[in-house]
C-alpha cells in the first residue's frame, strides 16, 4: 500500500461515525503515521450526515486538511454514499455496510462489503457498536491498521461502560468473511 491516504468515513448521526473516524486516527497515530483529521456533521442529533476524513501519511506529515480524493472510503448509509461518493478517487476502495445499502457505484474500484448493522444487532448484541464491527472489518480488510492497536485506542478513549462490548464488536468485525 502507498504510504499515505486519504480516507471518508460517512453515514448518518447516531452511528458513531466520528467515534469511529476518532478511534482509526488515534490506532494510526499508535502506528507511526501521522494524521490529519477532521469532522463534520448536521444540528441534528440522529439521522442527520456525519463525517470523518482523515488524511494518513507515513513519512511525511500531510500537507492537506482536508480530503481531495479518497483512495479508501467507508460508507454506512445509503443518502451519505450518495452525498459524499464524489470524495471518492478512482479505483478507490470502499467498505459498505450492506445492511443499508445493497450495492456498489457501477464506476466503483474495490468494493467491501457486510453487514455490520446487522452483526451488531444479532452477533454482538448491541446495534450501537456497528461503527466497532466496522472498524475491526477494515482493519481485516484493508490492513492499514492492526487489530490490536484499533482495540487499544478503543480502550483509552471510551466510556469504561462500552469497552468490553466494544471489544468484541471490533474483534467480531475482524472475524467477518
Amino acid at each position: 500500500m502507498s504510504s499515505k491516504h486519504e480516507i471518508v468515513i460517512a453515514g448518518r448521526g447516531g452511528q458513531g461515525i466520528l467515534l469511529a473516524g476518532y478511534i482509526l486516527g488515534k490506532a494510526l497515530v499508535d502506528e507511526g503515521y501521522y494524521v490529519v483529521n477532521s469532522e463534520e456533521y448536521s444540528a441534528e442529533t440522529r439521522g442527520g450526515d456525519s463525517k470523518a476524513e482523515l488524511i494518513v501519511a507515513k513519512d511525511e506529515e500531510p500537507d492537506l486538511m482536508t480530503v481531495q480524493r479518497a483512495d479508501i472510503a467507508v460508507f454506512m448509509y445509503t443518502d451519505q454514499l450518495s452525498k459524499y461518493y464524489r470524495l471518492v478517487g478512482k479505483g478507490a476502495t470502499l467498505v459498505l455496510d450492506s445492511t443499508f445499502i445493497k450495492e456498489a457505484p457501477k464506476d466503483a474500484g474495490k468494493v467491501l462489503m457486510a453487514p455490520f448493522t446487522e452483526v451488531a444487532e444479532k452477533r454482538v448484541g448491541n446495534i450501537r457498536t456497528a461503527n466497532m464491527v466496522m472498524l475491526g472489518y477494515f482493519a481485516s480488510k484493508v490492513g492499514l491498521v492492526g487489530i490490536d492497536t484499533l482495540v487499544s485506542a478503543m480502550r483509552s478513549v471510551t466510556n469504561p461502560n462500552w469497552v468490553e462490548v466494544n471489544e468484541r464488536a471490533l474483534r467480531t468485525g475482524y472475524e467477518l468473511q
